[in-house]
């Protein structure tokens, strides 16, 4: 069953989600704000078994200032970013709330990195905090 559908900008690339995410986080790191626009990355966590890519990728890896090698794939036709993995937990993918179709009542629950935000960021106070890389999630589960 698929819980979420999402797709680039020129529809070249498709995803489908089944189940839920391990988490949601808003990323203010300056290679997110980056791929972003300048504004935070809003992304969604799920078990990389559970998602499906349908489309030709092309990726872009780096060290990212946690120390884990981050790859993000993006749309060689538009360049739309659809997902990241980190290097230091393969069993999660990462998907862009950008890439997720609407409407998909999905919203972070988690600012991560922000210690990088810029000056004029707003951040949701309700949201939990983290200065830089947060803890681990915990183990994810198949149920």
């Amino acid at each position: 069953m698929t819980a979420y559908t999402g797709r680039c900008a020129c529809g070249q690339v498709t995803l489908a989600m089944a189940g839920e995410p391990v988490l949601t986080r808003q990323c203010w790191c300056r290679q997110c704000r980056q791929v972003a626009g300048g504004g935070p990355a809003n992304n969604a966590a799920l078990r990389t078994e559970d998602v499906a890519i349908a489309g030709q990728l092309a990726s872009h890896a780096y060290l990212a200032a946690s120390g884990n090698t981050l790859t993000q794939w993006f749309c060689p036709s538009c360049g739309v970013h659809l997902t990241a993995q980190s290097s230091a937990r393969p069993h999660l993918l990462t998907v862009r709330f950008g890439a997720i179709d609407e409407p998909h009542g999905l919203k972070p629950d988690t600012a991560i990195w922000t210690d990088e935000a810029p000056e004029w960021a707003v951040i949701d106070a309700e949201m939990a905090q983290f200065p830089q890389q947060p803890p681990a999630p915990p183990p994810v589960s198949a149920d």
